[in-house]
């Protein structure tokens, strides 16, 4: 995409979104708050809540939406998940949510998957075969620095670029990390020890 290209190559202060599902509860079908945090670079400047259902179908368009109504859309330059499902199993299309906004899409992951236990714990799901083919359409996993990362909208190398320059320390994008403890705060009262 022209915009992240022209951004990465001027040196530009990038501005991305984090989502990340809050604490929830167990059972199929509960609600489960997802909170987006706008970094300008590792600098906090919003924040959007929503809501999507554990295990369940919505969380694209639930943050497509979240994303294309709000007042931080045209100022994004990327959108980043906290991998390639929240709430459970509530898969992320990565490539629709990529054309829904038309921004680079980067589900992160702090290690390599384990791809055969993610397609063991699907079995228990009647559409198990949907969920998973949804999570190989997200396309390979890229390692760049201490980054693990599936991408659409723009290419590897592009994302691994946009990864370091909003990280502060260590292989989690300060958008993210503070999604997951802001989430945790709001629901427990408290933010976790890890992010």
């Amino acid at each position: 995409m022209k915009s992240i290209d022209e951004a990465l190559r001027l040196n530009k202060q990038l501005r991305v979104i984090g989502f990340d599902d809050a604490p929830f509860q167990h059972k199929r079908g509960s609600d489960v708050n997802i909170s987006g945090i706008v970094c300008s670079g590792t600098r906090f400047e919003g924040m959007l809540w929503g809501q999507i259902e554990k295990d369940g179908h919505n969380a694209t368009d639930v943050i497509a939406h979240l994303l294309t109504e709000s007042k931080f859309f045209n100022q994004v330059h990327a959108v980043l998940t906290d991998g390639i499902a929240v709430g459970g199993f509530n898969v992320i299309d990565l490539d629709a949510l990529a054309q829904a906004v038309n921004k680079p899409c980067i589900a992160v992951m702090r290690k390599p998957p384990n791809l055969k236990a993610i397609k063991n714990a699907l079995e228990n799901f009647a559409d198990a075969e949907n969920r998973w083919q949804t999570i190989l359409n997200a396309g390979e996993i890229y390692q760049h620095s201490a980054f693990y990362y599936q991408v659409k909208g723009c290419d590897s190398v592009q994302a691994g670029k946009i990864l370091e320059r909003v990280t502060d320390t260590g292989n989690v994008p300060e958008a993210l990390r503070l999604a997951h403890l802001i989430g945790s705060a709001v629901m427990t009262g408290q933010s976790s020890n890890s992010a």
